[in-house]
């Protein structure tokens, strides 16, 4: 089974704002937004250990409890193990992500890759997520922000124990895919040249929205796209820059991100498209693209978003886009 046609549409829930990802968000808060994407008929939800501290696969999980498992395709990450010792969320050593989730549980991360830490974080996430099964697992985090210089030797952890685990899962049955979950593409382009194991697909995280996709282009989409190995498009907003908030990069935009966004919001206004729109419909114009998945805590941007994926936006606005420089001539885009 391939990922696009496990995948139940385009569009999907990102859940890292459901671990109090930059402010501490209510159970009641994360409980409405999942109920506006189930009712906006959103059947795809990523989450992730990571997230508060396992903060999020718990409202995940409380939400869609009830819901029937097989109307929906759920996908977590492997590469931390929370424990029940507590720690000071604040002071969490998260390379470049530091602070992230410090409103979520203060429970303690453990980054591991190994092959028996990938089974107890999947057991783990199942007991979260009040679920008997996962259908795409992830392996989180391997790359740079995170870790530096020593990205490689967490990268080599990853394959020898993750990378093997998740596929004699899928090989057996018990998920019906694994990948990559990064926010860089030297990991993928790693993991794309290897003969074995062989991931279905990857999550990709930032790097191929409006405001950052030259890289991308250069080889690993080209690569993925031969390989027959599909994209899902995580942090379409950069952070949240691209719909309206002050972060990219999980971090205060910087004076040339905020530069660029002015610049295309106001064409985007000449020609009467809402940034969104341009946004969520550039990331999916890759034949490689097979899902987006936005985060949201406020039931109000779902509805913002599936508008923004349906809403028409004009030939003479890429055209113009193009023209400015404001997207790579490499970059597919929804209208030829």
């Amino acid at each position: 089974m391939t990922i696009t046609s496990l995948l139940p549409g385009r569009l999907g829930l990102g859940t890292a704002p459901l671990g109090s990802m930059f402010r501490d968000v209510s159970d009641e808060e994360a409980a409405a937004t999942v109920d506006a994407a189930w009712d906006h008929g959103i059947r795809y939800y990523d989450t992730a250990p990571f997230y508060g501290a396992g903060l999020a696969e718990i409202r995940l999980g409380d939400a869609l409890a009830g819901r029937p498992r097989d109307s929906y395709v759920l996908s977590t990450k492997v590469g931390r193990v929370i424990l029940d010792e507590v720690e000071d969320p604040a002071a969490r050593e998260l390379g470049e992500k530091g602070g992230l989730f410090e409103h979520g549980r203060p429970n303690k991360l453990v980054h591991d890759w190994t092959a028996d830490a990938t089974k107890r974080s999947i057991e783990d996430s199942l007991r979260r997520l009040r679920t008997d099964r996962l259908d795409i697992v992830w392996v989180h985090d391997v790359a740079q922000d995170f870790h530096g210089d020593e990205w490689l030797a967490v990268y080599e952890s990853a394959r020898t124990g993750a990378f093997r685990v998740l596929q004699q899962l899928r090989d057996e049955g018990v998920i019906k895919a694994w990948g990559l979950g990064v926010n860089r593409v030297e990991p993928i382009e790693l993991t794309l040249d290897l003969d074995e194991p062989k991931p279905d697909a990857f999550l990709l995280a930032g790097r191929y929205t409006l405001l950052d996709h030259d890289r991308a282009l250069q080889r690993l989409l080209p690569t993925a796209a031969d390989q027959d190995v599909s994209l899902v498009v995580g942090g379409p907003y950069s952070s949240g820059i691209l719909a309206g908030g002050t972060h990219f990069e999980y971090q205060d935009a910087p004076a040339h991100i905020i530069e660029k966004v002015a610049r295309i919001k106001e064409l985007a206004e000449r020609h009467g498209v809402s940034v969104k729109a341009a946004a969520l419909q550039f990331s999916l114009a890759h034949p490689a693209a097979a899902a987006v998945i936005p985060g949201a805590t406020r039931p109000s941007r779902i509805a913002e978003d599936v508008a923004a994926l349906a809403e028409a936006v004009p030939a003479a606005f890429w055209a113009e886009l193009r023209e400015a420089g404001l997207v790579s001539p490499l970059a597919p885009l929804p209208t030829a």
